[in-house]
């Protein structure tokens, strides 16, 4: 039980645990680009095809963008 007090003493003398992880990772930061992007990407082609449909927002036009550009699976 000799090595007991210096065990101590020197937990004592230690740095605390640090996080060294504060932010996302570079993956979890990557997946996050990518869902902005294809996000901006679905609402400039739904600005686009209002703009050709007249520019009003009728339930026509919204079933219509849903069967375009919700319903369907992604092409990846």
């Amino acid at each position: 039980m000799a090595y007991a007090p210096l065990a101590l003493a020197l937990q004592e003398l230690a740095p605390p645990p640090s996080d060294a992880r504060k932010g996302k990772g570079l993956f979890a930061r990557f997946l996050d680009a990518l869902a902005e992007s294809r996000q901006r990407e679905a609402e400039r082609e739904i600005a686009r095809y209002l703009a050709a449909s007249g520019g009003k927002f009728t339930d026509e036009t919204e079933r219509e963008i849903e069967s375009r550009f919700l319903s369907h699976a992604s092409g990846w």
